[in-house]
């Protein structure tokens, strides 16, 4: 009984056994074997306080030790960004205001006033009246001017290509088809393709004897003589320009909720107002953001002139080019000054044009240059050929050092390519990250780091040759850089911004919550964007990559000025030395920059995955 009143409880506790766990004794073995057993095991003898001080305090560390490593990043990232594209940039306003060693503003003055530059607008900087410039700007005969034809060839390309990239944001965004996938990585590829290369599928598709003037010859019309014409120059850059707009505006398409269209067909709008109420307001951004990059890219334009357009359609960066190599720097200077004042301040909205018209227009606009050009590369005058090719081979077998050779271009744009994604892949993904986050400036650093997209190449490419490969002197050091390193610091200032536009909108869409799961879990702020993070947007990533790349091997306006010699020449300043003698050899050295530049564009975007940035 004395056992069971003892389980019940109900005894004294004098009553217990002697070796019960609860006496004093016991308690005191109790917590001794305990103390031995966690010294035998290795566990900690401290308190619980004791411990969670110790975790804070560590994690405390860890914190700022990653905002120490941000900020040394961001840092890096800063001084990359002055040593090869804000420093040089510099450099060019210096060379336009400091003249024989003395601070002056009389090279902007000539050219504000001289005709060539600013047409009737001179006028106004002589001190002409405004109201009698303004009368005889409104007269038939009016002078536009370099400056002037470069805003007026900007603003009609701006229109050609809004108006064929519209129709085809919307076929992507509503439409689904077999191929539609495949179809929307190939979008972009016009874009990424070297504009020499896009001028030499023009020069074949349109010429006296391209496949275009010989069907028009079988239906008995006369030949088009679009060639060495503004017409030529707007399609060009309509073909160049119109796949970007396609794929801005497209995710902003497919993000317009369908049900709110029903809902405002059902309370009596028609289509008509149904689009301007509810679609239209969606697209505006995206539509002016697309378009007031095609403006900046077709007022810089440099290569698709040069080879399209005679002197009497000279634009601002051909005529740039002709004052380098004329060595005029100061002048060059000043009016890439000039150049970079008005496409930094340019903003356009353009209209659309009809589904239908469209088809037949993107048949000519898109395909047949790129059809043209792989025919012309295998065809001659007697017909079917490989001459072309074979030339390229004898060439690289028996040409002469001061020639331009094939594998040397070819490998030099896939190093220089290569160098330049090492550059600007960790380049664009920190400034994703830094313009991101929520802090104070970050406009104002997202504004300084995309600045390169406002900056042609020919700028970068002059203030590169003046400021690094012809040497600068600071702290008595003298700094000088070779050529193919400025080139590949000029290909990365290029292609880093696109890293960041298709990384950033990813990395503003992830759950915060992840994050904050992840750095409760005891991650740091550096794994969590190794482990969580960056593999979510890993498409982006990607697809970035594949920008960078294929944007350094076809970017020529910084690369022939900075190539010292033929042994830095790239397959785009092969295919412009080629067409200086006869078109099949460039036609040739264009189909295999094309494959090049097409297998490593959509291998990259299949291996990244369907995204939905640029």
């Amino acid at each position: 009984m004395s056992g069971s009143r003892t389980g019940n409880g109900s005894s004294p506790r004098t009553d217990r056994p002697a070796t019960d766990r609860d006496s004093p004794q016991a308690r005191t073995d109790g917590g001794s074997r305990q103390r031995s057993r966690s010294r035998t095991d290795g566990g900690p003898v401290t308190p619980a306080g004791t411990v969670a001080d110790g975790e804070r305090r560590s994690r405390s560390l860890r914190g700022r030790i990653e905002r120490r490593a941000l900020a040394v990043l961001g840092a890096t990232v800063v001084a990359l960004l002055v040593a090869m594209f804000y420093y040089p940039v510099v450099t060019v306003f210096v060379e336009a205001v400091v003249v024989d060693g003395a601070a002056t503003l009389s090279v902007f003055v000539e050219i504000l006033q001289d005709p060539f530059y600013f047409g009737e607008l001179a006028r106004l900087f002589a001190g002409e009246s405004p109201l009698a410039v303004a009368g005889d700007l409104l007269s038939p005969d009016r002078r536009l001017g370099i400056v002037g034809f470069t805003v007026y060839q900007a603003a009609l390309s701006t229109v050609a290509s809004v108006a064929l990239g519209l129709p085809a944001a919307y076929v992507l965004a509503r439409y689904e088809f077999p191929g539609r996938r495949t179809l929307r990585s190939l979008t972009i590829l016009p874009f990424v393709l070297p504009s020499i290369m896009v001028a030499v599928g023009f020069v074949a598709a349109f010429g006296r004897n391209g496949p275009i003037n010989a069907a028009l010859g079988l239906v008995g019309l006369g030949p088009i003589e679009w060639l060495f014409s503004l017409k030529a120059i707007v399609l060009a850059h309509a073909f160049y320009n119109a796949p970007l707009v396609a794929r801005l505006t497209t995710a902003a398409w497919e993000s317009v909720d369908a049900s709110a269209v029903e809902t405002a067909r059902s309370l009596g709008a028609g289509p008509r107002r149904a689009f301007l109420d509810v679609v239209a307001p969606q697209l505006y951004p995206a539509v002016l953001m697309s378009a007031a990059l095609t403006f900046v890219f077709t007022f810089g334009t440099f290569p698709i002139v040069l080879a399209l357009g005679d002197f009497s359609l000279a634009t601002v960066e051909v005529f740039v080019y002709r004052l380098i190599q004329d060595l005029d720097y100061a002048e060059a200077a000043a009016l890439a000054v000039v150049e970079l004042v008005i496409s930094l301040s340019i903003r356009d909205l353009l209209p659309r044009v009809g589904l239908a018209i469209y088809a037949a227009i993107a048949v000519v606009v898109f395909l047949m240059p790129i059809a043209s050009m792989l025919q012309a590369s295998v065809t001659d005058a007697g017909g079917v050929t490989l001459d072309h090719y074979r030339f390229l081979v004898e060439r690289q077998a028996g040409g002469a050092a001061f020639q331009v050779q094939p594998w040397p271009a070819i490998r030099n744009s896939l190093l220089f390519g290569a160098a330049a994604l090492a550059v600007a892949l960790p380049m664009g993904v920190i400034v994703a990250v830094l313009t991101t986050r929520s802090y104070r400036g970050r406009k104002l650093v997202d504004a300084v780091a995309m600045a390169p997209l406002a900056v042609s190449g020919i700028v970068v490419g002059l203030g590169l040759l003046r400021g690094l490969v012809f040497g600068t002197e600071i702290g008595g050091v003298e700094i000088a850089v070779t050529g193919a390193v400025a080139i590949v610091a000029a290909h990365a200032v290029a292609g880093y911004p696109f890293v960041v536009r298709t990384v950033a909108p990813g990395l503003e869409r992830l759950d915060p919550q992840l994050l904050e799961s992840a750095r409760a879990l005891g991650a740091s702020r550096v794994q969590a964007l190794l482990d969580v993070e960056l593999p979510l947007v890993w498409p982006g990533v990607v697809a970035g990559a594949a920008f960078a790349f294929a944007i350094s091997i076809g970017e020529f306006s910084a690369t022939v000025i900075l190539a010292t010699g033929a042994d830095q020449f790239t397959m785009p300043i092969a295919i412009e030395r080629f067409i200086g003698r006869r078109l099949g050899p460039a036609t040739a050295m264009g189909v295999v920059l094309l494959v090049v530049t097409s297998a490593s564009f959509v291998v990259i975007d299949r291996l990244g995955g369907d995204h939905r940035g640029l």
